[in-house]
């Protein structure tokens, strides 16, 4: 193994592409409940499934953020420097699958005019960089306190940004009625804020508006770095799997209760669009479920080795790729998806019955897309020159 390989850290490489697998279980579980002109969840088993492997796969973004902080922060070159990197890394991949699915997915005159505004929205996941850019410019500025830390104002900072996982239920609580979503270009759905603690209509900016969202994930990764040393896997276990349940009972009770009530309990359950959204309140990156999710997953993912030839072999080139394959996989999900669901069939009329199609089909489409995806992305970065255009 040569200097670079060794230098590596293979419990953040397992994460990566852990976290890869389950960017695509989250999209192919979507299948699930976007369909028709809204959103559509064809039976009492189904809603299980969906709120299972949404909510298994939900800290997938999170673990990203985590692993970045991990690597990169804080930050210990200069801001110029530390910027020049991360662009060849990260900006030349992503204008490139930006006009692939400019192009692929819908109106490509419209989308490139789209585009001088926001992410193109047939492919959302593109959301993803724009927060990653937004992390990494507040890197530097908050790396020489990040450097200076001591655990115990770490962890208030976290405290904080823990209590503020709970402001979306607090919001939904504090509304009166369905919280009301407002749509932007192309009809995208997105909830109201209910104002709290010094938001209002000339001031979004409230006393935990700073210390919130992805940010945490920073912090966090930042924790685990400087203060979390090496546990025994029986002290692992003890604290990850009960951190875990618990995020996860949040998340998928949340989802499935929302989807149950808008149907009044009885299935198939169709609705809007903007249904699916205040489904999706408990699964958010910014919600306690997700993050307990993420502290567990983390907390095990430090327990795992290199593993030795298959770890260089195959874990390593994958990580390596990554970036790639979030960029990349929805092209090939939506290659795989079609036939497999058409073969298999849907709902009650599904091959395997109406209980275990589904999540044989969710887990198909993952996999075939994790795989088909690895593959071909693993074999481009290996082309001079155009390999890391692509890849990063």
């Amino acid at each position: 193994m040569d200097n670079a390989e060794m230098k590596r850290i293979a419990w953040i490489d397992w994460m990566r592409v852990a976290a890869c697998f389950l960017v695509m279980v989250v999209h192919a579980t979507e299948l699930f409940y976007f369909g028709g002109e809204g959103t559509e969840v064809l039976s009492r088993a189904d809603g299980f499934w969906v709120a299972f492997f949404d909510s298994v796969a939900r800290a997938c973004v999170p673990l990203f953020v985590v692993a970045s902080s991990y690597l990169l922060f804080p930050v210990r070159c200069s801001s110029g420097e530390f910027f020049r990197r991360r662009a060849g890394r990260i900006l030349i991949p992503f204008l490139v699958w930006t006009v692939v699915y400019a192009l692929l997915l819908g109106n490509p005159v419209q989308n490139f005019k789209d585009l001088l505004l926001n992410f193109n929205y047939a492919a959302g996941h593109l959301w993803f960089v724009y927060m990653l850019i937004g992390v990494y410019l507040i890197m530097p500025m908050l790396s020489p306190w990040a450097e200076k830390v001591e655990k115990r104002e770490l962890e208030v900072y976290l405290g904080i940004w823990l209590f503020t996982t709970l402001i979306p239920f607090i919001r939904e609580w504090a509304t009166p009625g369905a919280l009301t979503v407002v749509h932007g270009r192309a009809d995208l759905p997105n909830l109201a804020n209910y104002p709290l603690w010094g938001e209002c209509s000339w001031n979004a900016y409230g006393v935990f508006y700073y210390v919130s969202g992805m940010i945490g994930y920073l912090l966090l990764g930042l924790y685990f770095r400087r203060f979390v040393g090496v546990w025994s896997w029986r002290k692992t276990l003890a604290v990850a799997l009960p951190v875990w349940i618990a995020g996860f009972a949040i998340c998928a009770t949340g989802f499935y209760w929302r989807i149950a009530a808008t149907g009044g309990g009885v299935f198939p359950v169709v609705g809007s669009v903007d249904d699916a959204a205040r489904w999706e309140i408990p699964l958010l990156n910014d919600t306690l479920g997700t993050a307990l999710m993420t502290i567990g997953f983390v907390l095990v993912f430090r327990k795992i080795g290199d593993g030795g030839g298959f770890f260089r072999k195959a874990v390593v080139p994958m990580s390596k790729a990554g970036y790639g394959m979030y960029l990349s996989h929805m092209v090939v999900l939506s290659l795989v998806a079609g036939p497999l669901l058409g073969w298999l069939g849907r709902g009650d009329e599904g091959v395997l019955g109406p209980v275990w199609t589904t999540p044989v089909e969710i887990v198909g489409v993952a996999v075939l897309s994790f795989l088909g995806t690895a593959v071909a992305c693993v074999l481009l970065q290996k082309i001079p020159k155009v390999g890391k255009w692509l890849m990063g």
